[in-house]
């Protein structure tokens, strides 16, 4: 299996598991409380997005900043 390529910077790495984490915990917490089904799918994408911050953060490579040829200049040779 290829390891993809880092793009993000550590700066962002920590912030996305941060705020992903935060997302992803407030989500379940409000999650246990819903009552409404339009609530519990929204409340269920919140968990998804965050754990998807989460995930990218912890890699370090963002597929639609590959995907865009998004590259920041901190990470590059040189700078």
């Amino acid at each position: 299996m290829r390891r993809s390529t880092i793009n993000l910077t550590p700066t962002e790495r920590a912030g996305r598991i941060a705020i992903g984490g935060a997302g992803a915990i407030a989500g379940l917490l409000l999650l246990a409380s819903a009552s409404g089904a339009l609530a519990v799918v929204l409340l269920v994408l919140l968990v998804l997005a965050g754990l998807d911050l989460v995930v990218t953060g912890a890699l370090g490579h963002c597929p639609l900043y590959a995907k865009l040829g998004h590259f920041p200049r901190s990470l590059t040779p040189g700078h």
